[in-house]
């Protein structure tokens, strides 16, 4: 679970290769992947995906229970 804030822009790791999960540390360069930019309209508890497979990204939407 992450603490999202209000107003912040993020940048969600979605190649799975950060040392910094769920978040982007630019380890996709080479790779046909781009982090997944957002921003927060309210502050809020969110379930992140870490499994890479959401359809829903950034959110967890179940599909790690698929693999």
């Amino acid at each position: 679970m992450q603490q999202l804030e209000k107003g912040k822009t993020y940048a969600w790791c979605s190649c799975g290769k950060s040392e910094n999960q769920p978040w982007c540390n630019g380890a996709h360069q080479g790779t046909e992947y781009t982090p997944h930019i957002f921003t927060v309209e309210e502050s809020k508890p969110a379930m992140l995906c870490g499994c890479k497979q959401t359809k829903n990204p950034p959110y967890c939407d179940g599909s790690h229970a698929n693999l």
